[in-house]
């Protein structure tokens, strides 16, 4: 979804490199006709979150949830699945997931930036970051993490336990960059394109 914010480029060349038909799109009917879709965002969460609802893809989005259709939130793009943030209280997400996210634990550099490792939650394991391997080493720049619920299946260590990927079916989001994350990254990547399928 091309919604005018960050990352989008890199995230769609990665895409392509792994042997998806990706395509940026700011157009809802387009969208619409995908077999899967990949939000990702950089930044801060208000920008993000009113730039989607000006696109009218904050709809698209959840109608592929509400459908069951594969869907990837990358970065901000996972924070905007979630009721909304600390951020930016008065923007609210697309709350397909429920909570909200907070801001990294006090004590650490804010924005975690930097590479760190992935831990699964126990009893959860993930049908996409099976992919990675065991405890992958991924690409992370954020200063807000979502709340750990139900739907978290790995963390990171970051002054605490942060919420590094959530799932729910075909409802994926990653809050490190796949798209720099190397190796780890490209076998999330292809596995959500193969998952897709």
């Amino acid at each position: 979804m091309d919604y005018g914010i960050g990352n989008l480029r890199s995230a769609e060349k990665a895409l392509q490199y792994v042997g998806a038909a990706a395509r940026l799109t700011s157009d809802p009917q387009e969208a619409r006709k995908a077999d899967a879709v990949v939000l990702p965002g950089v930044g801060s969460f208000g920008p993000c979150a009113r730039a989607l609802r000006r696109s009218r893809l904050d709809v698209v989005a959840r109608e592929f949830v509400d459908a069951q259709r594969p869907f990837l939130g990358i970065c901000v793009g996972l924070q905007l699945l979630f009721e909304g943030s600390a951020e930016d209280p008065e923007d609210p997400g697309i709350g397909v997931l429920p909570g909200f996210v907070s801001r990294l634990p006090p004590g650490v550099k804010h924005p975690q930036m930097q590479w760190n490792q992935l831990r699964g939650v126990l009893g959860r394991p993930s049908a996409l970051l099976a992919s990675m391997g065991p405890e992958p080493w991924v690409y992370f720049v954020h200063s807000y993490a979502p709340p750990m619920g139900d739907e978290a299946v790995s963390t990171c260590d970051y002054g605490g336990e942060v919420v590094a990927a959530v799932e729910r079916g075909v409802l994926w989001g990653v809050q490190f960059h796949p798209e720099k994350s190397s190796d780890a990254g490209l076998a999330l990547l292809k596995a959500f394109t193969e998952l897709a399928r």
